[in-house]
């Protein structure tokens, strides 16, 4: 088991995701917004497993003042090979900070990890922010149909 670790800012806590948050996870990603149209076959069937939340660094941004912990977002950092897997932002809350503060929690995670470099590929309506928050355009991941069915753009973070 993980022993969770958390961080604060700004009445925005950041822990250690537990398989118990796998089903929360899975509907933010299912019920995501940015994930509508034609990207909906992409997520329609995705789960976020206890045993993927158990394998890798996924933590969740939740509300320090809200007694039930919803979670407002979460990231999944793989280190073999280093991938930001996932990162997710409540519908609602996107705007505030809290992606930025996801990356930036990535950012010293991975750098804790030894890590150099951060690969992403991106939903391609996330490009702009990934690019806000200082990863680089690396090239683009062909599509891959039926799950897939356009082209994404490969992007990597940096780790000083």
């Amino acid at each position: 088991m993980q022993v969770p670790s958390t961080s604060m800012r700004g009445g925005i806590v950041i822990r250690r995701a537990v398989a118990r948050d796998a089903k929360r996870l899975t509907r933010l990603v299912r019920g995501s917004r940015a994930y509508g149209g034609q990207y909906a076959a992409m997520v329609a069937g995705y789960r976020v497993g206890p045993d993927y939340v158990e394998t890798h660094r996924v933590f969740v941004a939740v509300d320090a003042d809200d007694a039930a912990g919803r979670v407002l977002g979460f990231y999944s950092l793989v280190l073999v090979p280093p991938e930001l897997d996932l990162l997710f932002v409540q519908d609602g809350m996107q705007g505030r900070g809290i992606g930025r503060l996801l990356v930036e929690h990535m950012m010293s995670e991975a750098r804790a990890a030894g890590l150099d470099r951060v690969r992403v590929v991106s939903h391609p309506p996330a490009e702009g922010f990934y690019r806000s928050v200082g990863a680089l355009l690396t090239g683009t991941v062909a599509a891959n149909p039926p799950a897939v069915a356009w082209d994404r753009p490969e992007l990597e973070f940096l780790i000083q």
